[in-house]
Formats: C-alpha cells, structure tokens, sequence
C-alpha cells in the first residue's frame, strides 16, 4: 500500500452491519412473538368493537327478488359468433 493514502477502517462498516442485524432481529421479536397472537372473538364481542361502540347498527341485507323486472331500452345485438351444434 501507498504511504500517501489513508487507511481505510471497517470499523463503521462493522458497526453499521451490527445496528442493522438488530433492528431485523429485534422487528422479528415484536412482530411474531408468542404475546402477538390472534385472539378469537365471538360475533358479538367482534361487532361491539368494529361498529357497536360507535353507535352504528348492523343490518342485513335485503334479499335479491328471483323475478328481475326487464331493463329498459334495447335489447342487446345477437352475438357475432353463435354457438352451434
């Protein structure tokens, strides 16, 4: 090596490398520890937090009838290609 160039330390690279490892490490703890598992809830425990606590009902929806009214305006063209047997 040249006497005129410095010396190159690792030093903060090295350390650099070390906070990262621990960041990642420590990231994995918080987030997958046995303390951060999925409690199951009943229906009406489920629906007090989401929407009961504000106040707001849930409702179910309205049955779709079997009997569709004709929509209004033209019938669709016959396709370009019909199927044949």
């Amino acid at each position: 090596m040249d006497k005129n160039q410095p010396k190159r330390s690792r030093v903060p690279v090295m350390v650099a490398l070390a906070v990262a490892i621990f960041g990642m490490l420590a990231m994995l703890v918080v987030d997958h520890g046995p303390w951060s598992r999925a409690h199951a809830q009943t229906a009406d425990v489920a629906n007090y937090h989401t929407t009961g606590a504000a106040g707001a009902q849930v409702a179910p929806t309205v049955p779709k009838s079997d009997i569709e009214p004709v929509a209004p305006g033209p019938k669709p063209a016959q396709p370009a290609n019909p199927k044949t047997r």
